[in-house]
C-alpha cells in the first residue's frame, strides 16, 4: 500500500466511527504525507510576526493612522499584545521581524533587523518597491528561517502587522485570482461604509494605473508590504526544509497565493488556521480549495489565528499516534 493509503487505514481504524472525528483526520492525514511517516510529530514551533508600513495607508485607506504599527511593534517587544499571550499560553516561540517599519527599534533578542526602508512608496502611482527591494525581502527570509531551523523547529507559523496591508493584500488577490476588487475590500482595521467606498475607489484607480499583473513576483513588487514580501519569502523557504506552514487571516493567505504561484507543491504543508472575518479572505479560502481550522471571527492579524489553532494541530497529530484502535483495544469494530 502506499503511505496514503496506510495513514487512511491507520486513520480509519481508531476506536471511533469512520471519519468521526471530521477535519482533524483530514489534517492527520496531511501532517503524515508532508512529514511522510506514519507517526508525524511536531517540533519546536514557532511564530514570526512580520511589520512594516505602506505607503498607501497615507492616502486614508485605513481607520487608524500609520503610527500604530510602530506602535504596536513595541507593543509586541513589551509582550504586551494578543499574540504575546497566545504563544505563552501554547508554548511557542515568538519572533517579531521589522521587515519596513517607519521608524527605529533599540536591539532586542526577538527582534530582527530586517528593514529595507522605512515603509514602501505608495502604489497609487508606482510600484510599492525596486525589484532590488524585493530581492533583499528574498535573502533576509532565507537568513531566517535557516536560523530557525537550526533550532529543529517543523512547523511554523506567519503573522503580520502594518496599517494599510488589507489594501495590499486585496491588490495582490485581485492580480493573481478572479475574485473582484469590490469582493475582496473590506473593513480592515474597522472602516465604517463611507471608509470602505473611499478605500475602494483609492485601489480601483491603483489598478487601473499599474494594468493588469499576473506574475506573481511583479505583483508583490508592485502592491506588496516588505512584511508581505518577507511573509512570502519565509512561506517558499521553510516549504523548502519542509515545515508545516501555519497560515493565518487574510494578508498571510494573500502572502501565501503568491508563494503557491511561485511553487505549487507548497500547498501539501499548508495548514489554514482560521477563517477572518475580512470578507476577501472566505473567497480565497475558497479559491484553495480549503477550510480552515476556526472562524472565531478574528480580524487582528499578528498570527493570532495560527496560535489558537495549534492546540488542534497538535490533537490531530496525537490521535494519530496514541488513540487505541479497534485491533489494540479489543473493541468491537462494525
Amino acid at each position: 500500500m502506499s503511505l496514503k493509503e496506510d495513514l487512511q487505514h491507520k486513520i480509519d481504524f481508531k476506536t471511533k466511527p469512520l471519519g468521526a472525528l471530521g477535519q482533524l483526520e483530514s489534517l492527520a492525514l496531511k501532517i503524515g504525507l508532508a512529514q511522510k511517516t506514519l507517526t508525524p510529530e511536531l517540533k519546536n514551533p514557532h511564530l514570526i510576526v512580520f511589520a512594516g508600513d505602506h505607503g498607501i495607508a497615507q492616502e486614508g485607506v485605513s481607520a487608524y493612522p500609520p503610527e500604530v504599527t510602530y506602535q504596536m511593534v513595541l507593543n509586541f517587544l513589551n509582550n504586551g499584545a494578543a499574540i504575546n499571550v497566545f504563544c505563552k499560553q501554547n508554548n511557542i516561540n515568538l519572533s517579531i521581524v521589522d521587515a519596513g517599519v517607519n521608524g527605529d527599534f533599540d536591539v532586542n533578542q526577538n527582534l530582527f533587523h530586517h528593514k529595507i526602508a522605512k515603509g514602501t512608496k505608495s502604489f497609487s502611482t508606482e510600484k510599492a518597491m525596486s525589484e532590488e527591494d524585493l530581492e533583499q525581502c528574498f535573502e533576509y527570509s532565507k537568513i531566517l528561517i535557516d536560523n530557525i531551523a537550526k533550532q529543529g523547529t517543523n512547523i511554523i507559523g506567519f503573522g503580520e502587522m502594518g496599517i494599510g496591508n488589507t489594501s495590499s493584500a486585496s491588490m495582490l488577490v485581485n492580480a493573481l485570482t478572479d475574485i473582484s476588487l469590490e469582493e475582496c475590500v473590506g473593513r480592515g482595521t474597522g472602516l465604517n461604509n463611507e471608509g470602505v467606498s473611499k478605500k475602494l475607489e483609492i485601489l480601483t484607480k491603483a489598478k487601473n494605473f499599474h494594468k493588469n499583473i499576473t506574475d506573481p513576483k511583479i505583483a508583490l513588487q508592485t502592491f506588496g508590504g516588505y512584511e508581505v514580501a518577507q511573509i512570502t519569502a519565509a512561506m517558499l523557504a521553510a516549504f523548502e526544509k519542509n515545515m508545516l506552514l501555519m497560515v493565518d487571516g487574510f494578508i498571510a493567505s494573500a502572502a501565501f497565493l503568491v508563494a503557491s504561484k511561485i511553487n505549487p507543491e507548497i500547498k501539501n504543508n499548508a495548514i489554514f488556521c482560521h477563517q477572518s472575518q475580512e470578507v476577501g479572505h472566505r473567497l480565497l479560502l475558497e479559491y484553495f480549495g480549503e477550510k480552515a481550522l476556526l472562524d472565531l471571527d478574528l480580524r487582528l492579524g499578528e498570527g493570532t489565528g495560527c496560535a489558537l489553532a495549534y492546540p488542534l494541530i497538535q490533537a490531530a497529530v496525537n490521535f494519530l499516534n496514541d488513540m487505541a484502535s479497534f485491533e489494540s483495544a479489543g473493541v468491537s469494530n462494525k
